[in-house]
């Protein structure tokens, strides 16, 4: 378990959530993930202007949590795939939350 996961457990669920969560691109990168495996630089591409080192930082976090699995093929060139475990895949209702209230929330605002 990742220290920041176990610092929060001795505060609340909430907190457990933020930290496991919470962090530059990690909802989003969910987000891409509810819609089946994908690998590396087509994540990239969807997540938008992330760094790869950042993406890879993110993911190796969401893995070690996890909530995302990486699959290596042994091919030539080497192939990687990301795609959620089942407790990432419980996330679907809060991410289609989340992204429902940032819409509303961002059309309230452009006025």
């Amino acid at each position: 378990m990742r220290k920041p996961v176990a610092n929060a457990l001795t505060v609340c669920p909430v907190e457990v959530a933020v930290s496991v969560l919470g962090g530059a691109w990690k909802l989003t990168i969910i987000k891409h993930l509810l819609g089946g495996r994908r690998r590396f630089g087509e994540l990239g591409r969807l997540v938008g202007s992330v760094n790869p080192r950042v993406l890879t930082r993110q993911l190796r976090e969401l893995e070690t949590d996890g909530l995302v699995e990486r699959t290596v093929y042994p091919e030539v060139p080497p192939r990687v795939e990301y795609s959620l475990t089942e407790l990432g895949t419980s996330l679907r209702p809060a991410v289609a939350w989340l992204d429902r209230w940032g819409a509303a929330y961002a059309e309230s605002h452009a006025k």
